[in-house]
């Protein structure tokens, strides 16, 4: 999630909503310069300074005004809830099968939010009623994928009736392009030791490629996205973005469900808002006190990722402590890895593990309002909780505690010019790089029935928590890797594979793609565990999902932000 990679100087400014143009004022990345701050000589004991892009959003957040709706807010909330009875009758009166496609037509829109009890009742009649052997490969595959995703257990030899005798699939499949693309999205949802699915992803992915020139929109849109990640590997708010725009082009779109998307969207975009602009205050107000001019200036981005892991709308609290946590983080994560001495990142580390505001004396100068500003969040998190909501925010500090011990792990390996085995390397960074932080800080959008059984069991760490923190690194570090290091970095899983392997960077990165495939096994098997866990295990998997949408086409938008920006302005400036 936080990166050791950096690009342009940080500095708040007042803007407008940023333009393409304005990119052309940063500083190009070369991938093997690093800037030395003015004046001062980069020396052994000294890291040379780094330069990260500013953020392109400044002020915009707090400025910025919404053109009013057509209709008033008060309109659209009573039209919406006439909307959801007219939905709550077309559940009502579906059969298993017009119920499934029902239902997989409101996830892809971004609504199942609103219809909980409706989606729990329609999953135990799809459980229920098994398809005849005249459902087509369509419908098979989407039974499949839909009782997968929501933890129940399907057998992989529902698609052998699409075989032949000798194993295969059988060549009449392949002229059904919805069906292969269904087929597709379903396999992905494969877990360890089920090659008959990981021959279903082969065979789909080579048929659809056959005829993906030839397809019609909406299709031709959804198979080539697909072809790029799976819909089950995809981060599910940006496709809801793709999928209002293109469902009314469907043939037998149902307009109550598209109205119902756009309001629902639109309602929500307002919540978000209102949000947006206090947390860029909030950070304005720290970023200027604390006066440290070499981190990453990251709020929008850090609360875009937040919500695109909790976008619903009465999920404030979880978005905002996951905000939070990623700037405190990454404000650590920047100062041991670009600009602390191997000293000052020692003494920081004791200061964090006494958290106290007597062991400021402990750190320089420069970092000790930084320090207070720390402590004075968490009192600040702790003393706002709602009296309902029993979160103990002692597992969030000793989440951070934690995440400090690794980060001086890494200096160390930096300092010492020391290059880690692979998979120390890995087991190491998948923890800084702050996947078991955020997993405990979503931890307070569960509800009280299992609130305190999933803080605990989050916070332990299970292998769901670093199976995610394997897939968030890995993609970090290719992306890294493609963009280049500066030689302050503490050596990535890349370099450490080349090193210890000895072999070329594609053969590196090919390798450990497939050790991240791995990974989203292990976070589909975890489906079927504890299904008194499920909502938590379900969050954590959006964490993984939310890397394909920050790391997409090997890219750090987190670091390099301008690969947001048009994202940004779909989610939160421009209504549907």
């Amino acid at each position: 999630m936080l990166t050791f990679l950096s690009y342009g100087m940080p500095g708040r400014k007042k803007s407008m909503m940023p333009q393409p143009a304005s990119w052309s004022k940063a500083r190009a990345h070369t991938g093997s310069t690093c800037m030395a701050p003015s004046g001062i000589a980069a020396t052994p004991e000294k890291k040379l300074g780094f330069e990260f892009e500013p953020s392109p959003w400044g002020d915009f957040f707090i400025e910025y005004e919404p053109k009013p709706l057509q209709r008033s807010e008060e309109w659209m909330v009573t039209r919406a809830d006439k909307l959801k009875e007219d939905v709550h009758m077309m559940f009502n009166t579906s059969n298993s099968t017009e119920g499934m496609f029902l239902l997989d037509t409101i996830q892809h829109l971004g609504i199942d939010h609103l219809f909980e009890e409706q989606i729990h009742n329609t999953l135990s009649k799809i459980l229920e009623n098994k398809l005849t052997s005249s459902a087509s490969l369509h419908e098979e595959a989407l039974r499949f994928r839909l009782l997968r995703e929501h933890g129940y257990w399907v057998s992989p030899d529902v698609f052998n009736k699409f075989k032949g005798e000798d194993g295969t699939f059988k060549k009449d499949i392949t002229s059904q392009p919805s069906g292969l693309l269904s087929l597709y999205n379903a396999a992905h949802l494969l877990i360890h030791g089920e090659p008959a699915l990981e021959e279903a992803i082969s065979f789909a992915r080579h048929h659809l490629e056959l005829v993906s020139s030839s397809l019609k929109s909406p299709l031709a849109q959804q198979v080539k996205r697909a072809l790029h990640r799976a819909l089950p590997r995809s981060c599910k708010r940006v496709e809801t973005l793709h999928y209002i725009s293109e469902y009314g082009e469907e043939e037998g779109h149902n307009p109550v469900l598209l109205e119902l998307a756009k309001l629902d969207f639109n309602l929500l975009q307002h919540v978000h808002l209102k949000e947006l602009k206090a947390i860029t205050e909030w950070w304005k107000n720290i970023y200027d006190h604390i006066g440290l001019s070499y981190i990453r200036d990251r709020v929008v981005e850090s609360y875009t990722w937040a919500y695109v892991i909790y976008y619903e709308r009465w999920f404030e609290l979880p978005r905002i402590i996951i905000a939070k946590m990623m700037l405190l983080i990454t404000i650590l994560d920047d100062t041991y890895d670009t600009h602390g001495t191997i000293e000052e990142c020692r003494k920081l580390y004791e200061a964090v593990q006494r958290w106290d505001e007597s062991a400021v004396s402990l750190l320089p100068e420069y970092l000790k309002k930084f320090y207070i500003e720390l402590l004075r969040t968490f009192k600040n998190i702790e003393g706002e909780m709602p009296v309902d909501i029993n979160y103990d925010i002692a597992h969030l500090k000793k989440a951070v505690q934690n995440n400090v011990t690794g980060y001086l792990q890494e200096a160390e390996w930096s300092h010492k010019n020391y290059k880690p085995r692979f998979i120390d390397q890995v087991n190491l960074t998948s923890l800084t790089v702050g996947a078991p932080t955020v997993c405990v800080s979503m931890m307070a959008g569960m509800s009280d029935t299992i609130m305190k059984q999933a803080l605990k069991w989050t916070a332990d760490v299970p292998d769901v928590v670093v199976a995610a923190g394997k897939i968030v690194r890995l993609m970090n570090d290719i992306a890294a890797f493609e963009r280049g290091k500066c030689n302050n970095d503490v050596a990535s899983s890349v370099d450490c594979y080349i090193n210890e392997y000895s072999v070329t960077s594609d053969v590196a990165i090919a390798r450990i793609g497939a050790l991240m495939e791995d990974e989203w096994r292990t976070l589909n098997q975890a489906r079927f565990g504890n299904r008194v866990l499920l909502p938590a295990m379900q969050r954590i998997i959006s964490l993984a999902l939310s890397a394909s949408f920050i790391y997409d086409n090997r890219n750090d938008a987190y670091t390099a932000s301008k690969h947001l920006q048009k994202t940004i302005e779909g989610l939160f400036i421009k209504p549907m």
